[in-house]
């Protein structure tokens, strides 16, 4: 029965990977963002012919990003009804997984009906400041230009969300719950709208925990005003399940809506494509989810 719905959803998939068309790229920041002093090299893809291959096709590993972006992919349709998602790769913090957890992503939030919106947060980590720190900047600045264009995109601000890979996954948990005030100085009316995601998805998250603890790491202050969160995790993920574990006995502590499904097998950093493995249906789940929120409306 699987193996036939799986059949199915890989057909679908295939219909659509071509089928978004991004705008051109923004910057975030006018000038140099915050901090940044350069001496870390150009941007550039690290990818090898050695690099292991995921579905049969190889994945493209930005690195040495100092100029982050957002570029948008508007939705054809108005099955989401002005519904937008900021897309955040992983990569550990020090790469971009930016098309098996970027750009394939921004295509399937398109064939759903969803705006989506690409961040290239910077990468690597810097010297001396949390591997997040940079990013998490990043992400505050993209939330809040994003809201300020809504009306010019067609989004609705009210239902504006975020879904992260990974440490994309991590950077989206601590937007969620770092939201009340900038990590840096303003710089314009963008950082004076709400920079709180209405909604989360976290696929594989990682660095929630440390890796000799349980406990859920300090910018993790989850609140009742933590937006919702869709967790999804395989037991045999060598990152441990334990990330997704803590942040759903986190939010639901604090009565925040969370839906969490865990997989026997599946690994780690496979995105959305396909593979025998029932964790591979995700994107439903998620969509589901989506629905259940009322960020789909049709």
């Amino acid at each position: 029965m699987f193996q036939c719905l799986f059949a199915i959803w890989f057909a679908g998939l295939a219909a659509f990977t071509l089928q978004a068309a991004p705008e051109s790229s923004i910057p975030l920041w006018p000038g140099t963002a915050p901090g940044e002093t350069g001496g870390i090299g150009p941007e550039h893809d690290t990818t090898t012919a050695k690099d292991a291959l995921v579905a049969g096709r190889r994945v493209t590993r930005i690195t040495n990003v100092t100029t982050p972006t957002l570029t948008v992919f508007r939705a054809s349709d108005d099955k989401g009804a002005g519904a937008a998602v900021l897309v955040f790769p992983g990569g550990g913090y020090r790469i971009l997984a930016w098309d098996l957890e970027g750009t394939e992503i921004c295509e399937w939030l398109n064939k759903i009906g969803i705006t989506a919106v690409l961040v290239k947060y910077r990468v690597p980590a810097r010297e001396g400041l949390p591997r997040y720190a940079a990013p998490l900047q990043d992400a505050q600045r993209a939330m809040g230009i994003v809201r300020a264009h809504a009306k010019e995109w067609n989004i609705d601000p009210g239902r504006i969300g975020v879904l992260g890979f990974s440490a994309g996954a991590h950077l989206s948990a601590a937007l969620s719950n770092n939201f009340e005030k900038r990590t840096y100085p303003r710089v314009d009316a963008s950082d004076d709208i709400s920079c709180r995601p209405d909604f989360a998805v976290l696929i594989y998250p990682g660095l929630i925990v440390p890796r000799n603890s349980n406990s859920i790491e300090i910018e993790f202050q989850v609140t009742p005003a933590t937006p919702p969160a869709f967790l999804i995790q395989t037991a045999d993920d060598g990152v441990r399940v334990e990330n997704s574990l803590a942040y759903y006995a986190a939010l639901n502590a604090a009565k925040v809506p969370v839906e969490m499904h865990l997989y026997p097998s599946g690994g780690h950093g496979y995105g959305l494509r396909p593979s025998p493995n029932l964790v591979s249906t995700w994107p439903v789940r998620a969509e589901e989810w989506m629905r259940s929120l009322g960020v789909l409306r049709r």
